[in-house]
């Protein structure tokens, strides 16, 4: 049976991976730029091929590009880097070990309902057992590992750095503010800088520690805030310490739409949201931004079943794979990189608050 015919827009980067990602279709991977894509007749062209799909990469795509597939009828798709990534950075090419792909929008859109929030809604996680069971021991297995998103953080506790925990501890976490995740999971403007002021306010008595995104601190995106701006009222972790790390001893955790933020509630820690990620509007965050879409009490749990396991792809070396054996692999692969940092004696560690 012929293989359905599919263009991707903004895939560049990962051009050699997307057949492997997609095996079931005739993969061509095509610039996203509106001058190139016109000159070379798209998206007009896409109606010359018997029922061809659309997938982009998240939100870097020309908007016609949707408006002409949902006049034309071509299924269109968003794709973007899933919530076990790898063990370097995308900047550094890394390519991810796991994609959601979305028929509406992606995950971290508060002004549209995604799939993954229409499941969340819908499903009925009572009766399949099996998920759950699933669910439980990849959480279960997550945690032991100490796998996070990206894993190349170095290993050193808060009170290692810090000094002994004397008082409540507020974990702040940063993100890159230019990211799409915090301009379209946020109702206003909001940086880094900002949530540090409100997390002080709201905690007079506390410890704050703010941690900076690690593409901030390993200088693949650019700073926005400046954090020597709010090292007067926090603690500003210069190093890039491994979410699991951080996480020791926290009383909670301040964001905007990390995925940090459903880390920590793995691990039972209180969380207030400032932006409405895939996981808050459920009963399970404090929420300071609300949607009337989201009206079912979900536990962290089919939180988890439904963006870990129903909504996820996971792969292998870019083959197709479970998230069972991409836990196994992003654990292993991380205690390697530490290894070998050991053997040379190297560390990631940062040295200074410059943004410079």
């Amino acid at each position: 049976m012929p293989r359905r015919k599919a263009f991707f827009f903004g895939f560049k980067p990962w051009k050699d991976e997307v057949p492997n990602w997609f095996p079931d279709l005739e993969c061509t991977v095509l610039s996203r730029k509106a001058p190139t894509m016109l000159i070379h007749g798209w998206p007009f062209r896409l109606l010359l091929y018997k029922k061809p799909e659309v997938y982009v990469w998240g939100f870097k795509y020309w908007p016609f590009l949707k408006i002409f597939c949902g006049i034309c009828g071509i299924p269109f798709f968003h794709v973007e880097d899933g919530f076990l990534r790898s063990v370097a950075l995308g900047a550094h090419r890394s390519p991810p070990a796991s994609l959601i792909v979305d028929s509406r929008t992606m995950h971290y859109d508060a002004r549209n309902a995604s799939d993954l929030e229409l499941i969340l809604e819908t499903y009925d996680f009572a009766s399949d057992k099996a998920l759950m069971e699933r669910a439980e021991k990849c959480i279960e297995l997550l945690l032991n590992f100490r796998v996070s998103k990206y894993n190349l953080g170095r290993r050193l506790t808060l009170d290692a750095v810090l000094g002994k925990k004397e008082r409540p501890r507020i974990l702040v976490i940063g993100q890159v503010e230019t990211d799409a995740a915090v301009k379209y999971g946020c109702d206003r403007p909001l940086t880094n800088n900002d949530l540090v002021r409100l997390a002080a306010a709201e905690n007079p008595n506390a410890q704050i520690v703010y941690k900076p995104h690690p593409e901030v601190l390993h200088r693949t995106r650019a700073w926005v805030s400046d954090p020597a701006a709010v090292a007067d009222i926090c603690e500003v972790l210069i190093d890039d310490i491994a979410p699991a790390e951080a996480f020791e001893g926290v009383d909670r955790v301040y964001t905007i739409s990390s995925l940090m933020g459903f880390e920590a509630l793995l691990r039972g820690i209180a969380v207030t949201c400032y932006g409405l990620p895939f996981y808050a509007g459920w009963g399970v965050t404090d929420d300071r931004l609300r949607t009337s879409r989201r009206t079912k009490l979900r536990s962290v749990q089919e939180i988890f079943a439904a963006a870990y396991i129903l909504r996820s792809r996971y792969f292998v070396s870019s083959q197709p794979s479970e998230m069972e054996a991409v836990l196994q692999w992003l654990h292993d692969a991380t205690e390697a990189a530490r290894v070998r940092a050991l053997t040379d004696n190297e560390g990631p560690g940062l040295s200074s608050l410059s943004t410079n």
